[in-house]
């Protein structure tokens, strides 16, 4: 299998949280467990954990993690090569990715949505190659790769396919879905 996008990638990312994971924060339960996975230096861990949330971030830059408040719990892993950190049973409110696929973690990572909870993930796709990196048609979604991931598993409440021109052209999927297997399972606003 190929190595994940190595973090020197220039990525979407500027000290403030993505666009997409502000949008949608207010679908995450109050006070509802965090996942940000392949969380780098925590842009989304501090922004949940500053929202009231208790947060787990993962990744496998150690360096990265320490610059975590000590409000989140930082797990150090490779989680390509060394295995799911987590209990197999682990369940969130939130499981939040960006910028960052390993296809074969997907199915996971849905498993870890609590019912009632819900994934953010916003990552490179097909396209951007012509704008940089990555390149690398293994961290590039296909047309859809979000929407089939989770279908008939969580239920779509957003979902984007397309170019962004800011903060850096790139191109993007992204999507909210969530774990409608509660029957408290509710509409969520949809907002701007």
């Amino acid at each position: 299998m190929p190595p994940s996008m190595p973090s020197a990638a220039p990525p979407m990312m500027t000290a403030d949280p993505s666009a997409w994971v502000v949008r949608w924060a207010h679908a995450v339960p109050a006070g509802g467990r965090v996942l940000d996975v392949a969380c780098g230096r925590g842009r989304h861990a501090r922004y949940f954990a500053a929202l009231g949330h208790p947060v787990t971030a993962i990744d496998r830059d150690a360096a990265a993690l320490a610059e975590l408040p000590a409000m989140a719990r930082a797990i150090c892993a490779d989680i390509e090569s060394g295995g799911w950190p987590l209990d197999a049973t682990a369940q969130f409110d939130a499981v939040l990715v960006t910028n960052y696929l390993f296809r074969p973690l997907l199915p996971r990572l849905i498993d870890c949505v609590a019912p009632g909870g819900v994934l953010l993930y916003e990552t490179f796709a097909q396209g951007n190659e012509r704008f940089g990196r990555p390149a690398n048609p293994d961290f590039l979604l296909h047309p859809g790769e979000l929407l089939a991931a989770v279908d008939g598993k969580l239920r779509v409440i957003a979902y984007e396919d397309g170019r962004l021109e800011a903060p850096r052209q790139a191109c993007v999927q992204r999507i909210c879905a969530v774990n409608s297997a509660s029957a408290d399972a509710c509409c969520y606003e949809l907002r701007p």
